[in-house]
């Protein structure tokens, strides 16, 4: 995968993005880390996501309702290619005085669209 170097660099990258703006509750970045539309499985629902979907109030409903924040615990490289990376993650969820919520695996799908690299897919076992 050494020949994608450029490609697995700039989706760590962009991961790094997606945790930081998740983390700041900040709109504008996280829906900038995204490539739409965009897939999200997990809780036994397939969900499409579309640019203005997400809201300020998403970061503290539902299985939100006690996070403050998140951090990844493993980032790991299972294919690369010019325009797309699969990683397989590991997050933890934080509660404000840092115990854990729990941990997570997750398969992202970072793919890069007219020069944006976004998330294009997630699956993941978080509720």
């Amino acid at each position: 995968m050494t020949e994608h170097k450029a490609s697995i660099d700039a989706a760590l990258k962009l991961l790094d993005a997606f945790m930081t703006a998740f983390n700041a509750r900040d709109v504008e970045a996280f829906e900038a880390t995204f490539n739409f539309p965009s897939i999200r499985l997990a809780s036994g629902k397939l969900v499409t996501l579309n640019k203005g979907d997400m809201t300020k109030e998403r970061f503290s409903q539902g299985a939100l309702a006690e996070w403050d924040r998140s951090a990844w615990e493993r980032r790991e490289i299972v294919h690369a290619g010019e325009d797309k990376v699969h990683v397989d993650t590991r997050f933890t969820r934080y509660r404000k005085d840092g115990s854990v919520i729990g941990g997570f695996d997750s398969i992202y799908v970072i793919t890069r669209e007219n020069g944006h690299w976004g998330v294009k897919i997630r699956s993941s076992f978080a509720p």
